[in-house]
């Protein structure tokens, strides 16, 4: 793990030293989707020269952590974790067992990141926060985080639905000087120039990275997000009540549209007393997650979908994305004056 310094909080403040810190020369994280990012991922981002994250799912084993992050550490660059807040207030051994292997970055989000942060700050880490409203983000402004991740509610997987990329972002940069992230919509070398031409440090790119060569999606997760549209999803709760996953009811996931959502989707309290009555519809769903049904398996994903392909590696997908620069620079040669 990079050396940080001793007041790292304090010496984030310029927009480019986060780069120097974490010691990537692609300004493109891959979000730490659980299920989807693992050590494979991360280590083939970082390789790229972007930033490996690793995702940390609520029920992963140390055993699973330590095989996992050792392959993300393998490429010899740095890399990241992402966890999850309201996991962590029950249980910190993931936060633990992640740590020891060194992480130079850990994200913690989805509720209060308070005890994790300080965790994770006396193990060196800086510390990231995504979030998806003003109130989110006025915490994200305390001392103890150092990044923030606007996630607006275009993005894939688990977040909230109340405000969109470009909004939140802008106004981060006009509250703060610590790095933000952008996340959120991106898939392109375009998507991502428009956010650092912006101000963000970096772009923070799930739906893409999930349909990765590296990924953990199952195949047929792969090829449903590559052929989506940017349409084709659908915001709600529905696949974690079917799975009883305890998530805060204020973060629901965006997913491709299936029969299962198509089903439920729009009649939450029905699917609630069908899962009270019995297990089956829960077994059904569990299911077909172990074998990549994507007619009732949520497909998490985000309107970037119409914009991602399958079958492309780690490599391949951060090259294309750094080509944000001819992007901007002919952006920039557009609008000179004469």
């Amino acid at each position: 793990m990079p050396e940080l310094p001793v007041d790292a909080s304090a010496r984030l403040q310029p927009l480019n030293s986060l780069q120097q810190i974490l010691g990537y020369t692609e300004p493109i994280f891959n979000a730490p989707m659980a299920g989807a990012a693992g050590g494979a991922l991360a280590a083939a981002v970082s390789a790229a020269g972007g930033f490996g994250m690793l995702g940390i799912g609520g029920n992963v084993t140390k055993e699973w952590i330590d095989s996992e992050a050792s392959l993300a550490a393998s490429s010899g660059r740095g890399w990241g974790a992402g966890l999850m807040a309201w996991v962590l207030a029950k249980n910190m051994d993931p936060l633990e067992h992640v740590l020891a292997h060194g992480p130079s970055f850990v994200c913690i989000s989805f509720g209060e990141p308070g005890p994790a942060a300080a965790l994770a700050h006396e193990s060196g880490s800086l510390v990231g926060m995504q979030v998806g409203n003003a109130a989110e983000l006025s915490r994200a402004l305390e001392d103890d985080i150092d990044v923030v991740i606007c996630r607006g509610n275009e993005g894939g997987g688990h977040g909230r639905n109340e405000v969109s990329t470009l909004p939140l972002l802008q106004l981060a940069l006009e509250r703060t000087g610590k790095p933000v992230i952008a996340a959120g919509g991106l898939a392109t070398a375009a998507g991502v120039a428009a956010v650092l031409g912006s101000g963000a440090s970096a772009a923070w790119i799930g739906t893409r990275f999930a349909a990765a060569t590296e990924s953990m999606s199952h195949r047929n997760i792969k090829e449903a997000i590559g052929a989506a549209g940017i349409d084709d999803t659908v915001y709600t709760s529905a696949f974690d009540i079917a799975q009883r996953i305890d998530w805060p009811v204020h973060y629901g996931g965006r997913a491709l549209r299936n029969d299962f959502s198509d089903t439920w989707a729009s009649d939450i309290d029905a699917l609630k007393a069908a899962v009270g009555a019995d297990d089956t519809l829960t077994k059904h769903v569990d299911g077909a997650r172990a074998k990549g049904d994507i007619s009732l398996a949520p497909v998490y994903a985000g309107q970037s979908a119409g914009l991602s392909k399958a079958g492309q590696g780690a490599a391949e997908i951060v090259a294309d994305l750094a080509g944000f620069r001819s992007v901007l620079q002919r952006a920039a040669r557009r609008w000179e004056t004469a």
